[in-house]
C-alpha cells in the first residue's frame, strides 16, 4: 500500500455522501472562527475533515479504541448517540486489542461518526508493519483524516507542538506527539501541558490512568486495552463518559501510563 494523496473534503468512503448532512463541503475555517487564521501544511490540509457543529445536537470525542469492541459497543449505548449526534475518534482503533476490523466497521458503518488516523493507522496505510491482516479494512484506513475539527476545536491522534504554528506540522508530528522536543518519551515535558492555543486540541495516543484536561488540550486515552477505560468526552455538556476495560488485553509498563 502506498501513501494516499486523496484531498478529504466531504464524508470519508464508505459513507453515503448524499444521506450524510454534517460534513462540510471544504475544510475553510468559518468567517467568524477563532481558528480561522490557521492554516496547516498542504500535506496534512488535503487529509483535514471539518464538521457544522450548528448541525449537530451532541458532540462526542472518543479516545483510543484499540480493537476493544464490547467497550465501544457498550459506550456507544450509554451515549445513547442518535442520528443528529456526532462522534469523533481520536485514532488508533486498530491493532493490540481482540476485535480491529470489528471496530473500523462499527465506526464506518455510521454516518455521524469518524475517526482520525493514529499512528497505527499510519503503520498500515504506509506499510510499516505486515499489512496481511488488515486487508478487509485497508481502503476504509486510507480515508482516515489527519485532522477532523469543529468551533474552535480540533482532533489529531498525537496532539501539537506548543510553539509551531499549524503550518509547522508535519504529518508524523500530528500522530505521534507526546513529549517536547517532538518524541515518544513518556519522560515529559509534554506537549500539552504547555500548549496555549489555538483552540482546543483533543487527542490520544499517550496512556492515561484518567483523563487530561489543560486550558487548551483534552487527552482521552485511557487505557481500554491495557486493562483501563474506554472514555468519551460530551462536548455539549463538558463532562466524560467512560466504561471500564472488561479484562486486560496487553499488558503495559506502569512507566508508559502517566
Amino acid at each position: 500500500m502506498t501513501p494516499d494523496d486523496t484531498t478529504v473534503r466531504t464524508a470519508p468512503a464508505g459513507k453515503d455522501r448524499q444521506q450524510t448532512q454534517l460534513f462540510c463541503p471544504d475544510s475553510d475555517w468559518g468567517t467568524t472562527d477563532p481558528l480561522r487564521a490557521e492554516e496547516f501544511a498542504p500535506e496534512v490540509e488535503r487529509h483535514h475533515l471539518r464538521f457544522d457543529a450548528t448541525a449537530c445536537e451532541n458532540i462526542y470525542v472518543v479516545g483510543d479504541v484499540h480493537g476493544c469492541l464490547s467497550e465501544l459497543q457498550t459506550l456507544w449505548g450509554r451515549l445513547d448517540v442518535g442520528e443528529d449526534d456526532m462522534v469523533v475518534f481520536v485514532g488508533d482503533l486498530i491493532r493490540k486489542g481482540p476485535a480491529t476490523d470489528e471496530v473500523v466497521e462499527f465506526v464506518a458503518s455510521r454516518e455521524n461518526a469518524v475517526s482520525v488516523r493514529g499512528n497505527n493507522e499510519a503503520k498500515v496505510i504506509h506499510d510499516r508493519i505486515d499489512t496481511d491482516p488488515f486487508g478487509t479494512v485497508a481502503e476504509t484506513l486510507e480515508s482516515f483524516p489527519l485532522v477532523v475539527s469543529w468551533d474552535d476545536s480540533l482532533a489529531v491522534h498525537g496532539g501539537l507542538h506548543p510553539d509551531w504554528s499549524f503550518a509547522d506540522h508535519a504529518r508524523d508530528d500530528l500522530l505521534e506527539m507526546r513529549a517536547v522536543p517532538r518524541g515518544n518519551s513518556y519522560d515529559g515535558p509534554f506537549w500539552f501541558d504547555q500548549y496555549e492555543g489555538p483552540g482546543t486540541v483533543f487527542f490520544g495516543h499517550t496512556v492515561l490512568e484518567e483523563p487530561v484536561v489543560r486550558e487548551s488540550a483534552i487527552g482521552l486515552d485511557t487505557g481500554c486495552v491495557y486493562g483501563g477505560s474506554l472514555t468519551a468526552y460530551d462536548y455539549r455538556r463538558d463532562e466524560f463518559v467512560s466504561v471500564s476495560a472488561e479484562r486486560t488485553y496487553r499488558e503495559r509498563a506502569d512507566a508508559k501510563i502517566l
